[in-house]
């Protein structure tokens, strides 16, 4: 497995845990952790379709780190769930 599989696999998975935390009601769409998991998940996605040139994903998940990174900072703090 090369270090790009790793880095999108890793990526992947924490988006995917954050939607199942949030459709089953364990972590709302508007904390801190959904937006920074979403960041983190999107950034190592996009990282990963860089090594391997594959630039439509990393446009796609550029715009959507971004707009992760946007509500993280937009969050009030002392909002943890």
């Amino acid at each position: 497995m090369k270090v790009s599989d790793i880095i999108a696999s890793l990526g992947v998975t924490i988006l995917l845990i954050a939607f199942l935390l949030n459709l089953y009601k364990k972590l709302p769409a508007y904390s801190r952790w959904y937006s920074g998991m979403n960041f983190l998940g999107a950034g190592l996605c996009g990282a990963s379709s860089y090594m391997i040139t594959f630039y439509p994903f990393v446009v796609l998940e550029s715009i959507w780190a971004a707009f992760a990174l946007w509500s993280f900072i937009k969050v009030p703090r002392g909002t943890s769930n």
